[in-house]
């Protein structure tokens, strides 16, 4: 009985985390970088490995989510397509300029709030704060919370890049 009991809590437990992660399924479609934030600033100017404009998210149950973007070299626009891996519910792990721990900070139908930790091929360590959208504008309650968000990781406020008035890259 004891036997039977375990295995359908194992059952059960091993079931949950697909279904945690077809919650986000939703989530999947176009979206948009507005603002990126960055402890070391280098990273998300033109020609960063960061200054990146999201086009897509898409979130599988085989917990993964895959993610379309371009960054831009030389004032051109380089698509890339990267996959992440979920480590717990809303934090995925992503190789891409380094090791990068991602985490959904807020998450709604038109903005998702994320922070990077990344460990890049020399070791050095950058904290960054995102904020993605469906809309060509964000809201004042999402715009705070994403500089509430940047300031609690120590981010000065002149790291900020605005990415929604310069985004001249294709759309998908």
């Amino acid at each position: 009985m004891k036997v039977l009991l375990l295995s359908v809590v194992l059952g059960l437990l091993y079931a949950g985390h697909g279904e945690a992660q077809l919650i986000l399924k939703p989530f999947s479609g176009e979206w948009k970088t507005h603002y990126i934030a960055a402890s070391n600033k280098d990273k998300i100017t033109e020609g960063g490995p960061f200054h990146a404009y999201v086009r897509h998210l898409e979130f599988h149950a085989n917990n993964t989510v895959d993610l379309d973007f371009y960054v831009k070299s030389d004032g051109e626009c380089v698509k890339k397509q990267l996959t992440g891996e979920r480590q717990q519910l809303l934090i995925y792990h992503v190789e891409y300029a380094g090791e990068n721990e991602v985490t959904i900070l807020h998450l709604s139908p038109d903005a998702i709030i994320g922070s990077i930790h990344n460990v890049d091929e020399e070791g050095k360590e950058t904290d960054f704060v995102a904020i993605l959208s469906k809309r060509d504008r964000i809201s004042y309650l999402v715009h705070r919370r994403f500089k509430r968000e940047t300031r609690k990781r120590g981010i000065p406020e002149e790291n900020i890049v605005n990415f929604s008035d310069n985004d001249d890259c294709p759309e998908e």
